[in-house]
């Protein structure tokens, strides 16, 4: 997974600058930024301390900092700034605000070793054209953002986002939510090998598909189960049908009162997923990522009920909508159209392997039969 850096910006903290840059400090940001030196002093090696230059010249004494941030068009170029001030590591920072300070952005960020960008206005597009102009190139993009929600965005356009983020906090706590944000990954599940045991027609009721805001993969489906302690992987419907259209977005899941993954820690049922929720893509070699639900089909049809078990002895269920074009996933991203299991027949499952109050993890007794 890519590393992204976290950067804390004290320009605006006002009596909370100390209070901040120690919980940056605690949290081993990449950097710390201000326009004073005096905000630098005495930071330890752990962090890189970055000094704004604010005016048209540049200052006499940086301080303590490690990299200085100037205006390419008013202080000069970075490569040429670092040759006259040995020791200290230069990088351009540019408002975009126009086509102008855009086609400076792009320029900058495919010769400089880092570039720190603000955009003005309230749009992705000048972003997503920086990022395009600095693809292959060897440089690292910060972008500065005002707010948590703002630094999500940033780091999900086209889909790659900026090498680090930038934030203005607003008090503490926002350096530890940046964090959470920023280093919040995806890692792989533990998937394992499932034998069905037996299919059984168990009548009707209501089951709902999960139609994603996503283009799921030929490989990807999402877990679901009766038992918190055990789910079978569900495929996407990426696979043709000679009666009706693929619907790559949606997996067909399973009876609403069924468990699935929010995340990794975190299991919902079905029927509490609304536009908005996140779930858990997984793939079969056990690959994940977070994708937005975009809407919850809950409609009355018949339901097959399929048994199966673990390595472990694991006794495992999920009931699906009675027909073939409901599929699960085996080994080898093989798609068992879920009519046509027979005992014997292997799937792919992950066992959470403790028990759920609310979705939370929790060591308690609980048996679901």
């Amino acid at each position: 997974m890519r590393e992204r850096d976290c950067w804390i910006d004290l320009r605006q903290a006002g009596e909370w600058r100390r209070g901040v840059a120690e919980e940056a400090v605690h949290l081993r940001f990449e950097a710390i930024v201000s326009d004073d030196p005096a905000d630098l002093a005495g930071l330890p090696p752990t962090v890189t301390r970055v000094l704004v230059v604010t005016g048209a010249e540049l200052p006499g004494d940086f301080g303590d900092a490690d990299l200085v941030l100037a205006d390419p068009v008013r202080h000069g170029d970075p490569a040429r700034l670092a040759g006259e001030h040995p020791g200290v590591r230069f990088g351009s920072r540019v408002d975009v605000t126009d086509a102008a300070s855009l086609d400076l952005a792009c320029e900058r960020v495919r010769r400089d070793e880092l570039t720190v960008l603000r955009f003005h206005d309230p749009t992705h597009i000048p972003l997503e054209i920086v990022l395009a102009a600095a693809d292959g190139a060897d440089g690292r993009i910060v972008t500065e953002v005002t707010s948590i929600d703002e630094a999500s965005v940033h780091l999900t356009v086209l889909e790659r986002g900026p090498d680090g983020i930038m934030l203005r906090p607003g008090g503490p706590g926002d350096a530890t939510k940046l964090a959470e944000v920023v280093r919040r990954g995806s890692p792989d599940l533990d998937l394992v090998t499932l034998t069905v045991t037996g299919i059984r027609h168990v009548g009707s009721g209501e089951r709902a598909c999960v139609d994603t805001c996503s283009h799921l993969g030929r490989d990807e489906g999402i877990l679901v189960g009766s038992r918190s302690r055990g789910l079978l992987l569900c495929v996407s419907e990426t696979h043709p049908l000679p009666y009706m259209p693929m619907r790559p977005f949606r997996v067909n899941a399973g009876a609403i009162m069924s468990y699935t993954l929010a995340d990794h820690e975190r299991t919902r049922y079905l029927c509490e997923l609304r536009a908005g929720s996140t779930v858990l893509a997984v793939r079969a070699d056990g690959r994940t990522r977070p994708v937005t639900v975009g809407r919850v089909k809950i409609e009355t049809r018949p339901l097959l009920a399929i048994d199966a078990v673990a390595p472990d002895g694991e006794q495992l269920n999920v009931i699906v909508q009675d027909d073939w074009h409901v599929r699960l996933l085996g080994p080898g991203g093989v798609v068992h159209n879920s009519t046509e299991l027979k005992p014997g027949d292997e799937l792919l499952g992950h066992l959470p392997g403790r028990e759920r109050h609310v979705g939370y993890p929790i060591d308690e007794l609980c048996h679901e039969l």
